[in-house]
């Protein structure tokens, strides 16, 4: 019991969260698409704030919530649950004092995981990069989401069918499939759930949320914003920047006490290294070389 309702998390306000127009309004579509009976997926880039978003739709949802992260090992029972140890039962008859009887009884202790929970109590799911699981996990998602009806199997061969709550609902969320480690979706699961493809954000949220997470002045996290952007429509890194670069450069400025125009030199570098490092995954010496040239050029120009 106890190992429930340590899974289960309470549907409170993100701290430091931030609402812009942008995000109002693909919260607002999902808590439609929601409300009429659909599951909802959020597809985009890594650092694009999907698991964000889908933990605010939650918030908003009011239910308690169980977050499950994909993963390449798992199995139907990870997600399910299953029969897992014994429960022995031992009985000593001494009535008669020269006469010993004794009983045994064994039996299997069903144990629930988290997307059982989920089912059963009306419970919302956030199924984080649920595409990480392999294909044959994530079947038993199907006639979920179809006639909101689980299967469950026991050892003995024997099914139970569990009928899901009327407060169940389901927020998934997914890289794109050219990702590393990211398996192709089923066509019939992907059927089941509304897609919402979730890109960087525009330039007033991005702001936004590096001065919260920073605390850093307007004109100071307006100068990271423009010149992470920057060199995010250049088009020439193998990998984009993404928001989470904006927030580690702005609160590494903030943690040294310093800003972009008393440091300039040391901005500069903070800029490069942090920069360099999330747009490239092989350590591409190339790409590193023209990332500091452009980030050089951005710097210069935004001064």
């Amino acid at each position: 019991m106890n190992n429930e309702r340590n899974a289960v998390l309470a549907p409170s306000p993100l701290p430091g969260f931030v609402e812009t127009e942008y995000i109002a309004d693909i919260t607002n579509r999902a808590r439609t698409y929601i409300k009429a009976g659909f599951p909802v997926h959020f597809r985009g880039p890594s650092g694009t704030g999907k698991t964000t978003i889908a933990l605010h739709l939650a918030t908003k949802l009011g239910r308690p919530v169980v977050m499950i992260h994909g993963d390449a090992e798992f199995k139907t029972s990870d997600l399910v649950g299953g029969e897992n140890g014994y429960r022995i039962r031992k009985l000593d008859d001494k009535f008669i004092h020269s006469v010993h009887k004794y009983e045994e009884d064994m039996s299997k202790q069903w144990s629930s995981n988290r997307l059982t929970l989920a089912v059963k109590n009306g419970f919302t799911l956030i199924y984080d990069e649920f595409t990480r699981s392999r294909p044959e996990a994530n079947n038993i998602l199907l006639p979920i989401l179809q006639e909101r009806m689980m299967t469950t199997q026991s050892t003995k061969g024997e099914e139970t069918y569990i009928k899901a709550h009327p407060d169940f609902c389901a927020i998934f969320t997914s890289n794109p499939e050219e990702y590393a480690g990211v398996n192709r979706t089923q066509d019939a699961l992907r059927d089941r759930m509304i897609t919402i493809d979730v890109d960087h954000f525009d330039y007033e949220t991005e702001l936004k949320i590096v001065m919260a997470k920073s605390e850093l002045l307007f004109e100071d996290a307006e100068k990271i914003v423009k010149i992470v952007r920057g060199l995010r429509d250049s088009g020439k890194t193998e990998f984009d920047p993404t928001v989470r670069g904006s927030i580690m450069i702005a609160k590494t400025m903030s943690t040294l006490a310093t800003t972009p125009s008393q440091s300039p030199e040391l901005f500069s570098k903070i800029c490069q290294d942090i920069l360099t490092s999330e747009t490239s995954r092989i350590g591409s010496k190339t790409n590193q070389e023209r990332v500091r040239v452009i980030v050089n050029e951005l710097i210069q120009q935004y001064y």
